[in-house]
């Protein structure tokens, strides 16, 4: 895969957008049958038109559907797939020190059932594929290019660090977790390939799992657990190899990022916290994508010192912007702060700061709804935050604008 590519746009928004009080109520509706399910596909469809003009209309490229067809921002990808299914929720086989367990427990949510892998894992449907088409359709009617899109899709890792060694998967299944590793990174190749042969060619891999090797407390829990035969880091670069399998059929002019954030919980509540030091290297220099989305809004997410280690032919999407507050930051502190991130960056790539600035851009640290009932924000307040985005981009690459 070519590692060459400048990023797709200079300001981004990173996948979820607030839904409409109509669309949530509409999946609310305890109605059931047909016509309510037509009834949401119909408020869904309207819903997407509508989020993808105030992106339009805000300077933003690179749209996304709001992830209006989700409840969570990893969708429904494990579930379509063969091998997965819910199974009644089981606290004991879970690590709790994992920072969005811990979160999810401690708000006092016990889900009804988890996602556990119970049989040989296989590729038969993409759940995201019509979430592209009607994009692409959408974007057509408006004579605009299918480049204009960006599809999330979740982190490989989503139903495997939650749980404990061997946990991950049902007894007799899977041998080792590398024959998991294995059957997974062949169905990410397969739906990277459909979504391709469908025209997609921007591609954002949604993952807080990553971040949390950056957190005191979950590698304290990691010590401390004596089910675990490797340690956190041992883990994390096993994670790298497989990742880097994943996306190993990936054509050159597939673009590929991963987002990596410490969580916007309900309610724009954080999940984890810690700077990017202990992966860094690891991270940017060894994981095959074209471009790291990296929340950087407050001090959770620790200094630019570990951005040294981002190789010269990779991007960097500064999540500068917070979508956990309503407060608008300053544009000239937020400049700052970016010209600040490349200076970093040029002189551990012994660059200029004006060569280091063309690998960047900048976004809001994550995506302002993660689950569909949050956050915070005003509907009005998530667009000024999109605004403000796009015109620190404009002063910092205003031949770009």
């Amino acid at each position: 895969m070519s590692l060459t590519l400048s990023p797709p746009f200079r300001a981004e928004h990173l996948g979820s957008l607030l839904r409409t009080k109509e669309l949530l109520d509409a999946r609310d509706s305890k109605s059931t049958g047909r016509d309510q399910e037509q009834h949401v596909k119909e408020v869904e469809d309207k819903s997407i038109k509508e989020i993808v003009d105030i992106q339009l209309e805000a300077g933003f490229h690179g749209v996304t559907d709001g992830e209006y067809r989700r409840n969570l921002f990893w969708g429904t990808f494990f579930d379509g797939l063969d091998g997965f299914e819910e199974v009644p929720f089981d606290r004991e086989i879970l690590r709790t020190y994992m920072p969005n367990v811990g979160a999810l427990l401690q708000a006092g949510y016990v889900p009804g059932g988890s996602l556990l892998c119970t049989s040989k894992i296989k590729h038969s449907r993409s759940t995201h594929v019509d979430e592209f088409n009607f994009l692409k359709n959408h974007l057509a009617s408006k004579n605009l290019p299918i480049n204009e899109i960006k599809l999330t899709i979740p982190s490989p890792a989503s139903y495997h660090q939650r749980y404990k060694d061997g946990k991950a998967y049902a007894p007799g299944v899977y041998d080792s977790d590398q024959e998991y590793f294995a059957d997974l990174a062949k169905v990410f190749q397969e739906e990277l390939k459909v979504l391709y042969d469908a025209g997609l060619r921007n591609v954002q891999i949604d993952d807080p799992t990553l971040s949390y090797f950056c957190s005191k407390e979950m590698l304290k829990g990691w010590e401390e657990d004596s089910s675990n035969k490797r340690t956190a880091n041992e883990l994390f670069e096993s994670y790298i190899t497989f990742y880097n399998d994943c996306f190993s059929n990936v054509p050159s002019d597939m673009h590929i990022g991963i987002h990596i954030c410490r969580g916007n919980f309900t309610d724009s509540r954080l999940v984890s916290e810690g700077g990017y030091d202990k992966i860094a290297v690891r991270l940017f220099q060894d994981l095959n994508v074209n471009t790291f989305y990296l929340e950087y809004d407050t001090e959770r997410a620790g200094g630019f010192e570990p951005l040294k280690h981002l190789p010269k032919n990779k991007n960097l999407i500064l999540g500068v912007v917070s979508t956990k507050t309503t407060q608008l930051e300053d544009v000239e502190e937020l400049k700052g702060r970016v010209l600040a991130a490349a200076k970093v960056i040029a002189e551990g790539s012994d660059q200029t700061v004006e060569e280091a600035l063309k690998r960047l851009g900048v976004s809001p640290q994550c995506g302002f709804a993660s689950h569909s009932h949050e956050n915070r924000l005003t509907r009005d307040q998530m667009v000024a935050k999109l605004k403000l985005v796009r015109k620190v981009a404009d002063e910092l690459w205003p031949a770009e604008s």
